[in-house]
């Protein structure tokens, strides 16, 4: 029964993988062709940062069982870091790819280290009061990043908190031939845009290598134990802190190497984009998709996010009928008939 089980996993691992590959290569033929809209192709970056969210979303909110609303917190933290350091590394490491993948792990570091400071105290906290916390840090890191200056030179980085309001890039003391990258309220501006969707494509394929091998292994068991009943999984042994931990702050880098990715494809970025209504949007892929489901979370992500761009020929009401889609894809997927078939389904291919 245990290979059995193995071999399903596998198999279903496997059938993930080769699903996210064949969406690049056609996706890839599609746009070489032409047969792709200017604005669907700039989409593709942002569509494989949004799947990469909600499957490290989902490592929190289904397999650890825990609700953040902070996500786009740790997105923005790997955003505005991943900028700084791809900028500040231009004449040392002049070669595009590799620049990138340098400020996509410094992205990932800093969110995990945001990760590891807000966890200690939030993963103490249960339901609501965790997704409050969380909520308020993503509005807390947007209101930092507004007060921020980062500029630099051949002398290396400044930085300054503009708390007052009174200062501006001048007082960094930078040489004349220093750059300003974050210039407070203005954001990240003259960004030089090196993301790629190839880039995408591989942060899909590391964060999905990521989540599913914790979630099939002793640790992912444990996590899943914490989330199904906590009292009993700490009365065999389960250590709650560490396993918490370790799902939160790896959900967290994941984050922030997409936070890295997307902020490195646009040339100005603002705070008030990784706002409140992005952590609810990452939410929602995550719920519609399923809980603990990662293929249904990168076809949310997908497709949601697309979904507004084909909308656009109802001008003023595409919005609305934005709202009333998910409200039936909701309905739908929460329809007991639906849910048996495909528990149905589940189950045979589990006996086969």
């Amino acid at each position: 029964m245990k290979k059995m089980r193995i071999k399903q996993h596998t198999r279903t691992n496997f059938l993930t993988y080769l699903g996210v590959v064949a969406a690049f290569i056609i996706m890839n033929a599609l746009s070489a062709n032409g047969s792709l809209s200017r604005s669907l192709t700039g989409q593709l970056v942002p569509i494989c940062c949004y799947m990469s969210m909600a499957v490290s979303l989902n490592l929190t909110v289904g397999i650890l069982g825990e609700l953040s609303l902070g996500h786009a917190g740790f997105m923005s933290v790997g955003a505005f870091s991943g900028i700084v350091a791809a900028m500040s590394l231009q004449s040392l490491i002049p070669a595009a790819p590799l620049r990138l993948a340098v400020a996509m792990l410094v992205g990932a570091a800093a969110a995990a280290l945001a990760g590891l400071v807000v966890g200690s105290p939030v993963l103490r906290l249960r339901g609501d009061y965790l997704a409050i916390v969380t909520l308020a840090f993503g509005e807390i890191i947007k209101d930092l990043v507004n007060c921020l200056l980062v500029g630099v030179d051949a002398s290396g980085l400044h930085v300054a908190f503009n708390l007052t309001g009174s200062k501006t890039v001048e007082d960094l003391g930078m040489q004349p031939d220093g750059i300003a990258i974050i210039k407070g309220a203005q954001g990240a501006t003259s960004t030089t845009t090196i993301a790629t969707f190839t880039a995408g494509f591989i942060l899909v394929m590391v964060t999905l290598f990521v989540v599913l091998n914790l979630k099939y292994s002793r640790a992912g068991r444990a996590i899943m134990a914490l989330r199904d009943n906590a009292i009993a999984a700490e009365s065999v042994g389960v250590n709650i802190t560490k396993y918490k931990m370790m799902a939160f702050v790896t959900s967290a880098a994941l984050a922030g190497a997409a936070g890295a990715l997307y902020g490195l494809n646009f040339s100005s970025l603002q705070a008030t984009k990784f706002n409140f209504n992005t952590s609810i949007l990452i939410l929602v892929f995550v719920v519609l998709g399923g809980l603990g489901n990662l293929w249904g979370s990168l076809v949310a992500a997908a497709v949601l996010t697309v979904l507004p761009e084909l909308l656009r020929a109802f001008s003023d009401y595409r919005m609305l009928v934005y709202a009333i889609v998910l409200i039936l894809v909701m309905l739908a997927t929460n329809n007991p008939t639906i849910k048996t078939f495909l528990n149905w389904k589940s189950n045979g291919k589990e006996a086969a």
